[in-house]
């Protein structure tokens, strides 16, 4: 990967499709993401498209799925598969893992495989569509290998548009997104890098302290047009959180293109812009 002539880092992508056809979420909560984000594009892009949309942008990008196969009883997409795929496109494409923490030591046996033997440079969890609390002491034995594997674990916080505008939200808690949960984890395993994912509404204050509190916690910008960014949040990735906020979109759900569009507005400082986009991430990632 040239990171030098990469204009930005998107570090939070979906691989919502395998290529066998297998989708990551049954097709009510697709649809129902869909209608949330008001996606006009294609909800479902494979990874080679994914792969072949930042490359025409000049962007790298981060990609991961969710496996939430215990508690949705849905099988997940294979993170083993998504990085072997991945490996072809490491031009643009970076991948981080995902297991599901309700397995227990088969959780932290893959984390570690998917590390050593498969390459991948992080992890990401969805505490709400995983169905567990990151602050559970059941799930420290994971957050212990995963610190020791050196790479980052970037949790999903804040509200979801999975299960969105659904009865009972298809029994997806919100409270276990609380990045006050994933505040108890960068404090216990403080060489553990944590991300908190999107501005965390309605607990953007809680992320915004966390991040001030914690040098190992980053917060990135993923799953909201920034024209919708908590003023809060603006005013801090603006100045004294600048070095602590990364780049990201949601897509599928939400496309390069109209976060940057929108993101222009802000009037960001320039060198603030330089560091979210891009220069964050590649310390946070490792790509120097």
């Amino acid at each position: 990967m040239q990171i030098d002539s990469l204009t930005a880092v998107d570090v939070h992508v979906h691989i919502e499709v395998d290529r066998h056809g297998h989708f990551s979420l049954d097709d009510e909560l697709i649809e129902a993401s869909a209608k949330y984000f008001r996606a006009g594009h294609d909800r479902t892009p494979t990874l080679e498209q994914i792969a072949d949309t930042y490359r025409g942008l000049n962007m790298a990008a981060v990609v991961f799925t969710v496996d939430a196969s215990t508690a949705s009883g849905h099988a997940a997409i294979s993170s083993e598969e998504i990085a072997t795929q991945a490996a072809a496109h490491a031009d643009v494409l970076i991948p981080f893992g995902s297991v599901d923490p309700l397995r227990g030591p088969a959780a932290v046996a893959q984390a570690r495989s998917l590390v050593r033997d498969y390459g991948v440079k992080g992890f990401k969890f969805h505490p709400t569509m995983q169905g567990f609390a990151p602050n559970d002491q059941a799930f420290y034995p994971l957050w212990e290998e995963i610190e020791s594997l050196g790479v980052p674990a970037l949790f999903h916080t804040g509200q979801t548009g999975i299960g969105a505008g659904l009865p009972g939200g298809r029994g997806l808690k919100l409270r276990l997104s609380d990045p006050m949960l994933v505040d108890d984890v960068a404090a216990d395993f403080p060489a553990l890098t944590v991300i908190l994912a999107h501005p965390s509404v309605p607990w953007a204050s809680s992320s915004i302290s966390i991040a001030t509190h914690k040098s190992n916690v980053y917060i990135d910008l993923s799953g909201w047009s920034p024209k919708y960014f908590p003023a809060d949040l603006v005013r801090a990735a603006n100045s004294y959180l600048q070095d602590k906020v990364l780049f990201g979109t949601d897509y599928p759900l939400l496309t390069p293109e109209r976060w940057l569009r929108d993101f222009e507005a802000l009037d960001f400082k320039p060198a603030a812009k330089a560091k979210i986009l891009k220069a964050n991430a590649v310390k946070v990632l490792g790509l120097a």
